[in-house]
């Protein structure tokens, strides 16, 4: 029976860090989302005030279905944000309602790495779906070059989870920075949205990890098996 020793070496611990941070950021949303912040404002309203004070008037804020799936579409400048968020009035809510404002924020000052995964957007999309099929095709007939450009395609992948992280990062500390400063949140209710920040970023931390970690796998056994041959 062949064991992928490269897979539980670097795939299986990234994968671990996935389900932890998974864990984390439903259970601390969760807590903080039953915590009602002091001003009682609403994940929209805090939203659309940090987006005014930024003198930002063309971002439409939308409610969607769904938990966590807020977003910033810089397509059509339209922040959507879950049910939860939108209409609550947690600590939670106003927190990650301030991070997506972060992002249209960003967009606005056009934040270079903003603009960087925004470029690169369209060739990953295409190279996610091609990657693994070109390589699992290389590995079975045996055609290194399919391996080769299946790994080229993957690290577009990579590069882009990597310059995900700095974006999300700066997106929360424009949001606490934002939060604090406008008085919409008081000074001890900074420290859970913080928290609940900090819980989401880990997401995307876990997200690289597996990116990385899928590559180093790739190209190791690349490697072994041009040394087999």
């Amino acid at each position: 029976m062949y064991i992928d020793t490269y897979y539980i070496i670097f795939v299986l611990p990234a994968i671990l860090l996935t389900i932890y941070a998974q864990a984390r950021v439903h259970s601390t949303f969760n807590k903080y989302l039953k915590v009602r912040n002091l001003r009682g404002m609403t994940g929209a309203e805090a939203a659309r005030i940090i987006l005014q004070n930024q003198g930002i008037y063309d971002v439409t804020i939308e409610r969607i279905p769904g938990n966590l799936t807020d977003h910033y579409d810089p397509r059509t400048k339209t922040l959507r944000l879950s049910g939860p968020v939108y209409d609550g009035t947690s600590i939670a809510s106003v927190g990650v309602a301030a991070h997506e404002a972060g992002h249209a924020i960003q967009h606005n000052e056009s934040y270079s790495f903003l603009k960087v995964r925004h470029s690169i957007f369209p060739v990953v999309s295409i190279s996610s779906r091609m990657a693994i099929p070109l390589i699992m095709l290389g590995f079975v007939l045996s055609f290194s070059f399919l391996v080769e450009l299946g790994i080229i395609l993957f690290c577009a992948v990579v590069f882009f989870q990597i310059i995900t992280l700095p974006v999300e990062f700066n997106a929360s500390k424009r949001a606490l920075v934002a939060l604090e400063g406008q008085g919409i949140l008081s000074d001890n209710e900074i420290r859970p949205a913080r928290k609940v920040l900090s819980a989401a970023a880990l997401t995307y931390v876990a997200a690289a990890a597996v990116a990385v970690a899928n590559l180093l796998r790739l190209i190791l056994l690349a490697n072994g098996g041009r040394r087999r041959r």
